[in-house]
């Protein structure tokens, strides 16, 4: 019997922003499995990579295998970069790489603790948000290619899968609002959950995108 634990933010935590009659990601999820399965919802709504070894220490001994969905929260608190005034490129470049940098040692950091129970693991990359204007939109699009940069190296030195929510949730309506994933968007992560569950050989220590 399989138990999944799902750990990050809102990506996962969702019940929020889905009304009253949507769906979140783990209701989504609990009608897929099969009967003998399981899954239960760490994530925290809300929460940064730093708080995952948090959700951790409460997450079940039965469980089988986790899934990360964490690091929008902390794009979010460097937002500041998409103003960011500069004399040159080169100085927004740099304030984005030492970020970049920042967030990874604290991403490799909560990894290796998560990976310290030795039980298959797969993570989730930071999706794009839906920003009505397109200039910021691109802005915000460019500057998570830093932090999905880190997340998709982490995963692949680690062999671990990876499900690409940024192709995941394509549409407008995968979205509640600007950065949640409404309940159409939530299905479409419980569906990508449960094909990486059923597909993907975790022994082979091999990372995949699934997306």
């Amino acid at each position: 019997m399989a138990h999944i634990t799902l750990l990050g933010d809102s990506i996962f935590d969702n019940k929020s922003y889905v009304g009253a009659n949507g769906k979140d990601v783990i209701t989504h999820l609990r009608e897929f499995l099969p009967d003998d399965w399981q899954a239960i919802l760490c994530a925290v709504d809300g929460n940064v990579v730093e708080n995952v070894s948090g959700q951790l220490l409460k997450a079940p001994p039965e469980t089988t295998h986790f899934f990360i969905s964490v690091g929008g929260n902390d794009a979010i608190m460097n937002a500041d970069i998409l103003g960011m005034k500069a004399n040159s490129s080169a100085e927004v470049f740099d304030v984005l790489s030492n970020r970049a940098s920042d967030f990874e040692f604290q991403y490799r950091e909560m990894l290796k603790k998560v990976l310290s129970r030795n039980l298959p693991t797969a993570v989730c990359t930071i999706y794009y948000p839906r920003f009505p204007d397109p200039v910021l939109q691109k802005i915000a699009v460019a500057a998570l290619s830093s932090f999905n940069d880190v997340i998709i190296r982490q995963a692949t030195l680690n062999g671990i899968p990876i499900l690409d929510l940024r192709l995941i949730c394509s549409e407008n309506d995968d979205y509640a609002n600007e950065i949640e994933p409404s309940s159409k968007g939530g299905e479409k992560i419980a569906g990508k959950i449960l094909e990486v569950m059923k597909n993907h050989n975790f022994s082979n220590k091999r990372p995949s995108i699934y997306f």
